[in-house]
């Protein structure tokens, strides 16, 4: 089931006895949990009525232990346990005994298959193996919960919703920029939206300069001015305008993020002009519908081809992987991704093109 199936049956007051919470993405499982812990303990003692364990740190037969309680004076019991792809992994890599690896998935498989009505005992991890009998079940008895990371669509509908619960509207092009530059973690865009719906004040639109002034921190103009400098091949602007805009409080993400959904935004309008759309047709489906904007957006396409645009956002896929996994100094990451950028194929900018015709 989704996350979202599963709250909606649990305020319907449908608790199961068992769940098993897996993916990556993290505020979603916590979202589950949080809401299970409420439904279980609300009203009770919560001392006495909840139990929290991480695999691997205790045996497996305190967990069921604590699930074969009683509760005291609430509706159910609370039995967390994370982190429960840990025995997973040991049962991979532990003796050859694989009954013996095996024991606490098996132990865990064996009470959910008749587990107590009045427990819940909520398992959390970030992936089991298919394989195992417990994954198995859950999936027969529809007790898993799939907490996924979301792109697309649903990512830009989870900015939209959470935009409008605050009071705070926002169009689609703005919803998309938010998304590029403070996802894809979910934790990350509802704290970005917080913010600006703080800055905004009830009732008002969520807009590009207060997302500049709240979330990345640079003018979508500098942005720009990035991208053309890369368009044009000119290195020394492109180096000055990373340095303007670089911040390092945040190892230059938010930057990254923001000129990923430029290029994006620009490899939707060339892809559309290349198959055959007009100027005002590309400018629809990149996203802008104001005439003026999708003027300067073909000004700006021009420097480009889809092909190029292409190779561009893996060098960003690439820079974004090293800024976010890699101990080197952020600035240093970043030189390297314009001087890559700017070093990719000729030039094709005003000056590029008056070059070729006197050749």
């Amino acid at each position: 089931m989704t996350p979202n199936e599963a709250l909606a049956g649990i305020a319907a007051g449908r608790r199961l006895p068992v769940y098993l919470v897996v993916g990556a993405e993290r505020y979603l499982k916590d979202r589950v949990v949080a809401a299970l812990r409420e439904a279980c303990l609300a009203g009770g003692v919560v001392g006495f009525n909840e139990d929290k364990f991480t695999a691997g740190e205790g045996d497996v037969e305190r967990v069921v232990s604590a699930c074969r309680t009683a509760p005291m004076m609430a509706k159910a019991r609370f039995i967390l346990c994370r982190n429960v792809d840990r025995w997973d992994r040991a049962s991979s890599e532990d003796s050859d005994d694989e009954s013996k690896k095996a024991a606490p998935l098996d132990l865990l498989f064996a009470y959910a298959k008749a587990p107590i009505p009045s427990s819940c005992l909520v398992l959390v991890g970030e992936k089991l193996d298919g394989r195992r009998k417990l994954s198995a079940l859950a999936k027969s008895e529809d007790f898993v919960v799939n907490c996924e990371p979301l792109d697309g669509r649903a990512l830009l509908a989870f900015v939209k919703d959470n935009c409008r619960k605050r009071g705070n509207p926002i169009d689609d092009e703005m919803a998309e920029f938010l998304a590029e530059i403070a996802g894809p973690e979910l934790g990350h865009v509802e704290d970005a939206i917080e913010r600006l719906s703080l800055f905004a004040g009830s009732g008002n639109a969520i807009d590009e300069a207060a997302i500049s002034e709240c979330v990345v921190r640079v003018r979508k103009d500098d942005t720009w001015a990035l991208v053309e400098a890369v368009g044009t091949r000119d290195l020394p602007r492109a180096l000055k305008t990373l340095a303007d805009c670089y911040d390092p409080r945040d190892r230059g993400l938010p930057l990254l993020g923001a000129l990923a959904w430029s290029l994006r935004q620009l490899l939707k309008f060339v892809a559309a002009t290349e198959a055959g759309a007009s100027e005002g047709e590309a400018a629809k489906k990149a996203g802008v519908f104001q005439p003026f904007r999708a003027r300067e957006l073909g000004q700006k396409a021009r420097r480009f081809r889809g092909k190029e645009l292409e190779r561009i956002l893996l060098a960003l896929a690439d820079a974004d992987r090293a800024l976010k996994g890699s101990k080197r100094p952020a600035e240093e990451i970043l030189h390297e991704l314009v001087i890559r950028l700017c070093g990719t194929g000729p030039a094709r900018g005003p000056a590029a093109s008056a070059a070729s015709a006197r050749r």
